[in-house]
């Protein structure tokens, strides 16, 4: 298999840590993707043995079990080879508390989740949404205790709007907290809209950055041709909006990964792997979270690491998916409640008598 060389690492934003530039997320292992345990921990070992270094999952990614996949797959001596990443914010249960960003919740997720991994601190603790319902100060407040307490090293966000990323500095500033180090926004040649203003924020204020979903739920996993029917996607029945193939918007989808598969023939470079190889040319990016099913597709993307995109192909991308362009709003992870809450965006008007 092949391996990732010590010198393609990057550093983590301002952290002073390096990592792997392909970071392995677990988000598949455990009942919504692969349910084989097995599996699960050969393609996290044979990971660190390529030189990953970075592993990603979360709390609620099939309810508790990717994480403790992850930590079977560490036991035995592996831990301090991993720079270990997982996220709270999503149900775990059905109690109203065992969700959110509240300090109440925070405090008791974090211990769960080193009971599953099987460790006595996480590296990089990341609040998976943003929720309006709790103060920003609250749950950073909370974080920052978490790492005084040695219980995580650093802590970061995900799929936070450009202005919340900025509130998020400037509270830790005005409060002495220890601040967000990092941003994990979905980014792919499909979903752009990363470009308009998280990334450059997260190089102004070194951010590390770890990009998800760089094939776009794949989209991009070439698996589109033209005059052939369109594949069924594994993710249909949990995530319908973004891969039914009978919406408008993912019809416009399946047109450009045609074209862009016809591009990256022409540029002798498989689709999947000239996707990946665009996420990590962008200078912000620290690393690209893959989350394979199989070893098989672990294999067959880690050879992205060493690609390099010339101008006059990232040129030609361009032209098929502007930059800053979002292709469908349902991929963007996280839509604001200012948009979905309609008492939020209309003034109430007295009705008539």
């Amino acid at each position: 298999m092949t391996g990732i060389s010590a010198s393609s690492y990057r550093y983590f934003g301002r952290t002073g840590v390096q990592v792997s530039p392909i970071a392995l997320g677990a988000m598949n292992f455990g009942d919504w993707a692969n349910n084989d345990p097995d599996q699960g921990i050969r393609i996290v070992r044979e990971s660190l043995d390529s030189g990953i270094n970075i592993i990603d999952t979360a709390d609620v990614y099939s309810q508790g079990a990717s994480e403790s996949i992850v930590g079977e797959a560490l036991s035995g001596g592996r831990r301090d080879e991993v720079f270990l990443a997982t996220k709270f914010h999503g149900p775990m249960g059905t109690a109203p508390n065992r969700k959110g960003n509240s300090r109440l919740w925070l405090m008791r997720a974090v211990e769960e989740s080193l009971e599953r991994l099987r460790t006595d601190h996480i590296d990089l603790y990341q609040i998976h949404k943003p929720e309006d319902v709790t103060d920003l100060e609250e749950t950073l407040a909370a974080l920052d205790d978490l790492v005084r307490s040695g219980k995580i090293r650093y802590y970061g966000t995900t799929t936070f709007e450009p202005h919340d990323l900025v509130e998020a500095q400037w509270i830790s500033q005005r409060r002495r907290l220890h601040r967000p180090v990092s941003e994990q926004p979905p980014y792919s040649i499909l979903v752009r809209g990363a470009e308009r203003a998280t990334l450059p924020l997260a190089q102004k204020h070194g951010l590390g950055v770890l990009t998800w979903s760089p094939l776009a739920g794949g989209w991009l996993s070439g698996r589109h041709e033209e005059g052939t029917p369109t594949p069924v996607s594994t993710r249909l029945g949990r995530q319908p909006h973004r891969h039914d193939p009978e919406i408008t918007v993912n019809q416009r989808k399946r047109e450009l990964a045609i074209e862009l598969g016809n591009l990256a023939r022409e540029a002798g470079i498989p689709l999947a792997q000239l996707s990946i190889a665009f996420v990590l040319q962008h200078p912000a990016v620290s690393s690209v979270l893959l989350g394979p099913r199989t070893l098989q597709q672990l294999h067959d993307l880690l050879p992205a690491v060493d690609l390099v995109l010339d101008d006059s192909l990232l040129d030609a991308i361009d032209e098929i998916v502007a930059p800053g362009e979002n292709v469908s709003r349902a991929d963007e992870g996280y839509v604001p409640s200012s948009l979905t809450n309609t008492l939020l965006r209309r003034r109430s008007v007295p009705r008539s008598a």
